[in-house]
Protein backbone atom coordinates (compact mmCIF):
# COMPACT_ATOMS: atom_id res chain seq x y z
CA UNK A 1 0.00 0.00 0.00
CA UNK A 2 1.38 3.37 -1.02
CA UNK A 3 0.11 6.28 1.05
CA UNK A 4 0.80 9.91 0.29
CA UNK A 5 0.85 11.99 3.47
CA UNK A 6 0.41 15.63 2.44
CA UNK A 7 -0.49 17.85 5.39
CA UNK A 8 -0.22 21.53 6.06
CA UNK A 9 1.19 22.72 9.36
CA UNK A 10 -0.92 23.06 12.50
CA UNK A 11 -0.71 26.74 13.42
CA UNK A 12 1.24 27.35 16.64
CA UNK A 13 1.64 23.60 17.18
CA UNK A 14 3.32 21.69 14.34
CA UNK A 15 5.12 22.59 11.17
CA UNK A 16 4.18 20.72 8.01
CA UNK A 17 7.17 18.38 8.24
CA UNK A 18 6.42 17.50 11.87
CA UNK A 19 2.78 16.91 10.98
CA UNK A 20 3.78 14.56 8.14
CA UNK A 21 6.07 12.63 10.46
CA UNK A 22 3.35 12.33 13.10
CA UNK A 23 0.80 11.01 10.60
CA UNK A 24 3.30 8.58 9.11
CA UNK A 25 4.02 7.17 12.57
CA UNK A 26 0.33 6.52 13.14
CA UNK A 27 -0.11 4.89 9.74
CA UNK A 28 2.85 2.57 10.28
CA UNK A 29 1.38 1.36 13.56
CA UNK A 30 -1.43 -0.18 11.52
CA UNK A 31 0.33 -1.01 8.25
CA UNK A 32 4.01 -1.50 9.15
CA UNK A 33 5.05 -2.24 5.58
CA UNK A 34 3.17 0.62 3.96
CA UNK A 35 5.18 2.81 1.62
CA UNK A 36 4.80 6.31 2.99
CA UNK A 37 5.45 9.26 0.71
CA UNK A 38 5.73 12.32 2.94
CA UNK A 39 4.86 15.56 1.14
CA UNK A 40 4.72 18.33 3.76
CA UNK A 41 3.08 21.31 2.13
CA UNK A 42 3.40 25.00 2.73
CA UNK A 43 0.87 27.64 1.80
CA UNK A 44 3.04 30.72 2.10
CA UNK A 45 2.69 30.78 5.88
CA UNK A 46 4.92 29.38 8.62
CA UNK A 47 7.73 27.15 7.34
CA UNK A 48 7.50 28.28 3.72
CA UNK A 49 10.92 29.91 3.57
CA UNK A 50 12.69 26.92 5.08
CA UNK A 51 10.82 24.47 2.85
CA UNK A 52 11.68 26.35 -0.33
CA UNK A 53 15.28 26.86 0.72
CA UNK A 54 15.58 23.14 1.42
CA UNK A 55 14.05 22.08 -1.88
CA UNK A 56 16.23 24.40 -4.00
CA UNK A 57 19.57 24.07 -2.24
CA UNK A 58 19.23 27.53 -0.78
CA UNK A 59 19.85 28.88 2.68
CA UNK A 60 18.16 30.68 5.55
CA UNK A 61 19.36 34.13 6.62
CA UNK A 62 18.61 35.07 10.22
CA UNK A 63 17.86 38.64 11.23
CA UNK A 64 15.92 40.74 13.73
CA UNK A 65 12.92 42.87 12.74
CA UNK A 66 10.06 44.77 14.33
CA UNK A 67 7.43 42.27 15.40
CA UNK A 68 3.66 42.68 15.08
CA UNK A 69 3.30 44.31 18.50
CA UNK A 70 6.22 46.67 17.91
CA UNK A 71 8.91 44.76 19.77
CA UNK A 72 12.00 43.21 18.16
CA UNK A 73 11.63 39.57 17.11
CA UNK A 74 14.06 37.05 15.70
CA UNK A 75 13.15 36.45 12.09
CA UNK A 76 14.52 35.10 8.83
CA UNK A 77 14.20 34.98 5.08
CA UNK A 78 15.46 32.48 2.53
CA UNK A 79 17.79 32.85 -0.42
CA UNK A 80 16.93 30.16 -2.94
CA UNK A 81 19.43 28.04 -4.78
CA UNK A 82 19.57 30.41 -7.75
CA UNK A 83 21.23 32.97 -5.46
CA UNK A 84 19.06 35.83 -6.68
CA UNK A 85 15.59 35.03 -5.33
CA UNK A 86 14.63 35.73 -1.74
CA UNK A 87 11.60 34.25 -0.02
CA UNK A 88 10.15 36.60 2.57
CA UNK A 89 7.80 34.68 4.84
CA UNK A 90 5.48 37.32 6.27
CA UNK A 91 4.57 35.03 9.17
CA UNK A 92 8.22 35.19 10.28
CA UNK A 93 7.81 38.92 10.94
CA UNK A 94 4.09 39.51 11.49
CA UNK A 95 2.59 36.09 12.11
CA UNK A 96 -0.14 35.33 14.60
CA UNK A 97 2.34 33.15 16.49
CA UNK A 98 4.33 36.30 17.32
CA UNK A 99 1.35 38.05 18.92
CA UNK A 100 0.95 37.17 22.62
CA UNK A 101 -2.51 35.86 23.43
CA UNK A 102 -3.32 38.86 25.61
CA UNK A 103 -2.33 41.34 22.86
CA UNK A 104 -4.27 39.97 19.91
CA UNK A 105 -5.89 43.00 18.36
CA UNK A 106 -5.53 43.35 14.56
CA UNK A 107 -6.44 47.01 14.96
CA UNK A 108 -3.04 47.57 16.60
CA UNK A 109 -0.62 45.01 15.13
CA UNK A 110 1.70 45.98 12.29
CA UNK A 111 3.30 44.43 9.22
CA UNK A 112 6.32 46.74 9.53
CA UNK A 113 8.68 43.79 10.04
CA UNK A 114 7.72 42.40 6.62
CA UNK A 115 9.04 45.54 4.98
CA UNK A 116 12.20 45.28 7.09
CA UNK A 117 12.68 41.69 5.90
CA UNK A 118 12.32 42.88 2.30
CA UNK A 119 15.03 45.50 2.86
CA UNK A 120 17.29 42.85 4.38
CA UNK A 121 16.72 40.66 1.31
CA UNK A 122 17.62 43.58 -0.97
CA UNK A 123 20.73 44.24 1.12
CA UNK A 124 21.77 40.64 0.49
CA UNK A 125 21.84 41.34 -3.24
CA UNK A 126 18.64 39.56 -4.29
CA UNK A 127 16.87 40.97 -7.33
CA UNK A 128 13.66 38.95 -7.03
CA UNK A 129 11.46 38.78 -3.94
CA UNK A 130 8.73 36.21 -3.35
CA UNK A 131 6.57 37.11 -0.35
CA UNK A 132 4.73 34.17 1.17
CA UNK A 133 1.37 35.18 2.64
CA UNK A 134 -0.34 33.21 5.38
CA UNK A 135 -0.71 32.78 9.14
CA UNK A 136 -0.67 36.53 9.69
CA UNK A 137 -1.49 38.29 12.93
CA UNK A 138 -2.11 41.70 11.38
CA UNK A 139 -4.75 43.50 9.36
CA UNK A 140 -3.11 46.78 8.40
CA UNK A 141 -3.48 46.58 4.62
CA UNK A 142 0.30 46.35 4.26
CA UNK A 143 0.68 49.93 5.49
CA UNK A 144 3.31 48.98 8.06
CA UNK A 145 5.41 47.16 5.46
CA UNK A 146 5.19 50.13 3.10
CA UNK A 147 6.23 52.53 5.85
CA UNK A 148 9.31 50.40 6.52
CA UNK A 149 10.10 50.55 2.80
CA UNK A 150 9.98 54.34 2.82
CA UNK A 151 6.35 55.26 2.14
CA UNK A 152 4.47 57.75 4.31
CA UNK A 153 0.82 57.27 5.27
CA UNK A 154 -0.58 60.65 6.24
CA UNK A 155 -3.65 61.90 8.10
CA UNK A 156 -5.72 65.01 7.32
CA UNK A 157 -3.12 67.23 9.00
CA UNK A 158 -0.23 65.72 7.04
CA UNK A 159 1.07 63.75 10.01
CA UNK A 160 2.01 60.07 9.75
CA UNK A 161 -0.59 57.68 11.12
CA UNK A 162 0.44 55.13 13.70
CA UNK A 163 0.77 51.36 13.38
CA UNK A 164 -2.17 49.00 13.05
CA UNK A 165 -5.29 48.57 10.97
CA UNK A 166 -7.42 50.86 13.12
CA UNK A 167 -5.16 53.81 12.26
CA UNK A 168 -6.08 53.42 8.59
CA UNK A 169 -9.42 55.06 9.40
CA UNK A 170 -7.43 58.33 9.77
CA UNK A 171 -5.40 57.90 6.56
CA UNK A 172 -6.01 60.50 3.85
CA UNK A 173 -2.91 60.27 1.65
CA UNK A 174 0.01 57.99 0.84
CA UNK A 175 3.34 59.44 -0.27
CA UNK A 176 5.52 56.88 -2.07
CA UNK A 177 8.28 59.29 -3.14
CA UNK A 178 10.59 57.95 -0.43
CA UNK A 179 10.34 54.27 -1.32
CA UNK A 180 13.63 52.37 -1.47
CA UNK A 181 14.78 52.99 -5.08
CA UNK A 182 16.02 49.42 -5.44
CA UNK A 183 12.40 48.26 -5.50
CA UNK A 184 11.97 49.76 -8.97
CA UNK A 185 14.40 47.19 -10.39
CA UNK A 186 13.20 44.25 -8.30
CA UNK A 187 10.78 41.52 -9.38
CA UNK A 188 8.16 41.35 -6.64
CA UNK A 189 5.67 38.50 -6.37
CA UNK A 190 3.26 37.55 -3.62
CA UNK A 191 2.04 33.97 -3.15
CA UNK A 192 -1.56 34.56 -2.08
CA UNK A 193 -4.86 32.85 -1.53
CA UNK A 194 -6.84 34.36 -4.42
CA UNK A 195 -10.08 33.89 -2.49
CA UNK A 196 -9.04 36.60 -0.03
CA UNK A 197 -10.03 40.17 -0.87
CA UNK A 198 -9.51 43.42 1.00
CA UNK A 199 -13.08 44.75 1.24
CA UNK A 200 -16.73 43.77 1.05
CA UNK A 201 -18.82 41.14 2.83
CA UNK A 202 -16.00 38.60 2.51
CA UNK A 203 -13.26 41.12 3.10
CA UNK A 204 -10.27 40.24 5.19
CA UNK A 205 -11.49 41.95 8.36
CA UNK A 206 -14.78 40.07 8.45
CA UNK A 207 -13.38 36.67 7.45
CA UNK A 208 -10.16 36.63 9.46
CA UNK A 209 -10.52 39.39 12.05
CA UNK A 210 -12.13 37.17 14.68
CA UNK A 211 -9.38 34.54 14.59
CA UNK A 212 -6.81 37.33 15.05
CA UNK A 213 -8.55 38.49 18.20
CA UNK A 214 -11.05 41.12 17.02
CA UNK A 215 -14.46 41.42 18.66
CA UNK A 216 -17.54 41.83 16.40
CA UNK A 217 -17.46 45.60 17.00
CA UNK A 218 -13.73 45.75 16.20
CA UNK A 219 -14.30 43.75 13.02
CA UNK A 220 -16.71 46.36 11.67
CA UNK A 221 -14.43 49.27 12.63
CA UNK A 222 -11.52 47.48 10.97
CA UNK A 223 -13.55 46.79 7.83
CA UNK A 224 -14.44 50.48 7.59
CA UNK A 225 -10.78 51.44 8.08
CA UNK A 226 -9.73 49.09 5.26
CA UNK A 227 -12.46 50.53 3.03
CA UNK A 228 -10.90 53.96 3.66
CA UNK A 229 -7.43 52.56 2.93
CA UNK A 230 -8.69 51.19 -0.39
CA UNK A 231 -10.02 54.67 -1.21
CA UNK A 232 -6.62 56.24 -0.42
CA UNK A 233 -4.79 53.74 -2.63
CA UNK A 234 -7.21 54.31 -5.49
CA UNK A 235 -7.19 58.10 -5.20
CA UNK A 236 -3.43 58.64 -4.74
CA UNK A 237 -1.97 55.70 -6.68
CA UNK A 238 -4.70 54.95 -9.21
CA UNK A 239 -4.92 51.34 -8.01
CA UNK A 240 -8.40 49.93 -7.38
CA UNK A 241 -7.49 46.88 -5.29
CA UNK A 242 -10.52 46.57 -3.01
CA UNK A 243 -11.80 43.40 -4.66
CA UNK A 244 -8.72 42.17 -6.52
CA UNK A 245 -8.20 38.42 -5.92
CA UNK A 246 -5.51 38.08 -3.25
CA UNK A 247 -5.70 41.71 -2.15
CA UNK A 248 -6.84 40.56 1.29
CA UNK A 249 -3.90 38.19 1.72
CA UNK A 250 -2.23 38.49 5.12
CA UNK A 251 -4.43 41.25 6.45
CA UNK A 252 -4.39 43.21 3.21
CA UNK A 253 -0.63 43.03 2.62
CA UNK A 254 -1.50 42.00 -0.93
CA UNK A 255 -3.44 45.21 -1.49
CA UNK A 256 -0.72 47.51 -0.17
CA UNK A 257 2.18 45.93 -2.04
CA UNK A 258 0.18 45.56 -5.25
CA UNK A 259 -0.98 49.19 -5.25
CA UNK A 260 2.24 50.87 -4.14
CA UNK A 261 4.91 48.58 -5.59
CA UNK A 262 3.19 46.90 -8.51
CA UNK A 263 3.66 43.49 -6.92
CA UNK A 264 2.08 40.58 -8.77
CA UNK A 265 -0.47 38.59 -6.75
CA UNK A 266 -0.14 34.93 -7.76
CA UNK A 267 -2.19 31.90 -6.62
CA UNK A 268 -0.01 30.43 -3.93
CA UNK A 269 -0.26 26.79 -4.94
CA UNK A 270 0.82 27.58 -8.49
CA UNK A 271 3.91 29.23 -7.05
CA UNK A 272 4.71 26.92 -4.16
CA UNK A 273 3.80 23.38 -5.26
CA UNK A 274 5.79 23.13 -8.46
CA UNK A 275 8.91 22.10 -6.60
CA UNK A 276 7.36 19.01 -4.95
CA UNK A 277 5.92 17.32 -8.09
CA UNK A 278 2.68 16.78 -6.17
CA UNK A 279 0.48 15.59 -9.03
CA UNK A 280 2.80 12.73 -10.01
CA UNK A 281 3.09 11.57 -6.42
CA UNK A 282 -0.68 11.65 -5.92
CA UNK A 283 -1.17 9.65 -9.13
CA UNK A 284 0.94 6.83 -7.66
CA UNK A 285 -0.94 6.68 -4.33
CA UNK A 286 -3.45 4.13 -3.07
CA UNK A 287 -4.62 6.51 -0.35
CA UNK A 288 -4.02 10.19 0.37
CA UNK A 289 -3.96 11.59 3.90
CA UNK A 290 -3.99 15.34 4.34
CA UNK A 291 -4.38 17.51 7.44
CA UNK A 292 -4.66 21.04 8.77
CA UNK A 293 -5.35 22.82 12.04
CA UNK A 294 -9.00 23.43 11.18
CA UNK A 295 -11.40 21.90 8.69
CA UNK A 296 -14.38 24.20 8.15
CA UNK A 297 -16.23 26.31 5.63
CA UNK A 298 -12.99 28.15 4.80
CA UNK A 299 -11.19 24.97 3.77
CA UNK A 300 -12.58 24.83 0.21
CA UNK A 301 -11.46 28.42 -0.32
CA UNK A 302 -7.79 27.83 -1.01
CA UNK A 303 -6.61 25.78 1.97
CA UNK A 304 -4.06 22.94 1.63
CA UNK A 305 -6.46 19.98 2.25
CA UNK A 306 -8.81 21.23 -0.47
CA UNK A 307 -5.98 21.68 -2.96
CA UNK A 308 -4.63 18.20 -2.19
CA UNK A 309 -8.11 16.69 -2.52
CA UNK A 310 -8.82 18.50 -5.77
CA UNK A 311 -5.60 17.25 -7.33
CA UNK A 312 -6.00 13.72 -5.91
CA UNK A 313 -9.52 13.44 -7.31
CA UNK A 314 -8.15 14.24 -10.77
CA UNK A 315 -6.40 10.88 -10.44
CA UNK A 316 -9.35 9.11 -8.80
CA UNK A 317 -7.67 8.70 -5.41
CA UNK A 318 -9.45 8.45 -2.03
CA UNK A 319 -8.67 11.27 0.39
CA UNK A 320 -9.04 11.46 4.16
CA UNK A 321 -8.29 14.51 6.28
CA UNK A 322 -7.29 15.01 9.91
CA UNK A 323 -7.85 18.29 11.73
CA UNK A 324 -7.12 19.85 15.06
CA UNK A 325 -10.65 21.22 15.02
CA UNK A 326 -13.80 20.55 13.01
CA UNK A 327 -15.53 23.87 12.43
CA UNK A 328 -18.79 25.17 10.98
CA UNK A 329 -19.91 23.68 7.66
CA UNK A 330 -16.96 21.32 7.45
CA UNK A 331 -19.11 19.02 5.32
CA UNK A 332 -18.67 21.49 2.44
CA UNK A 333 -15.26 19.89 1.98
CA UNK A 334 -16.86 16.76 0.55
CA UNK A 335 -17.62 18.70 -2.61
CA UNK A 336 -13.92 19.46 -3.19
CA UNK A 337 -12.85 15.84 -2.88
CA UNK A 338 -12.27 15.08 0.81
CA UNK A 339 -14.01 11.73 1.34
CA UNK A 340 -13.87 11.74 5.15
CA UNK A 341 -12.46 13.89 7.93
CA UNK A 342 -11.81 13.43 11.62
CA UNK A 343 -10.75 15.58 14.55
CA UNK A 344 -7.55 14.52 16.26
CA UNK A 345 -8.39 15.26 19.90
CA UNK A 346 -9.32 12.17 21.92
CA UNK A 347 -11.80 14.23 23.96
CA UNK A 348 -12.38 17.74 25.34
CA UNK A 349 -9.03 19.50 25.86
CA UNK A 350 -8.13 23.15 26.26
CA UNK A 351 -6.25 24.99 23.51
CA UNK A 352 -2.90 25.03 25.32
CA UNK A 353 -2.94 21.27 25.79
CA UNK A 354 -4.06 20.73 22.19
CA UNK A 355 -1.11 22.79 20.93
CA UNK A 356 1.38 21.15 23.29
CA UNK A 357 0.30 17.58 22.50
CA UNK A 358 -0.41 18.13 18.81
CA UNK A 359 2.04 15.51 17.51
CA UNK A 360 0.80 12.88 19.93
CA UNK A 361 -2.85 13.53 19.08
CA UNK A 362 -2.14 13.52 15.36
CA UNK A 363 -0.30 10.21 15.47
CA UNK A 364 -3.07 8.53 17.48
CA UNK A 365 -5.74 9.97 15.16
CA UNK A 366 -3.90 8.73 12.08
CA UNK A 367 -3.85 5.24 13.58
CA UNK A 368 -7.59 5.39 14.31
CA UNK A 369 -8.36 6.68 10.83
CA UNK A 370 -6.32 3.92 9.13
CA UNK A 371 -8.01 1.22 11.15
CA UNK A 372 -11.40 2.54 10.00
CA UNK A 373 -10.20 2.68 6.40
CA UNK A 374 -9.02 -0.93 6.56
CA UNK A 375 -12.36 -2.07 7.99
CA UNK A 376 -14.02 -0.42 5.01
CA UNK A 377 -11.81 -2.30 2.57
CA UNK A 378 -13.06 -5.60 4.01
CA UNK A 379 -16.72 -4.85 3.26
CA UNK A 380 -17.85 -6.67 0.14
CA UNK A 381 -21.06 -4.60 -0.20
CA UNK A 382 -21.86 -1.02 0.75
CA UNK A 383 -23.42 -0.52 4.19
CA UNK A 384 -26.57 1.61 4.00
Amino acid sequence: MRIVVAPSGFKESLGAEAAADAIAEGVLRVVPFAEIDRVPLVDGGEGSAAALAGSTGGRIVDTVVTGPVGLPVRSHFAILGDGSTAVVEMAAAAGLRLVPADRRDPGRTTSRGVGELMIAALDSGCSSLLVGCGDSGVSDGGAGALQALGARVLDRAGQEVGPGGAELARARHIDVSGLDPRLADTELRLAVNPHNVLCGPRGVARVFGPQKGATPEQVERLAAALDNWADVLRRDLGADVALVPGSGASGGLGAGLCAALGARLLPRFEVLLDHVDLDARLAAADLVVTAEGTIDAQTPHGKVPAEVARRAKAHGKPVVALAGRIGMDADTTYAVGIDAFQAIQPGPVDLDEAILRGAEFLTDAAERMLRIVLVGTRLSTPVM
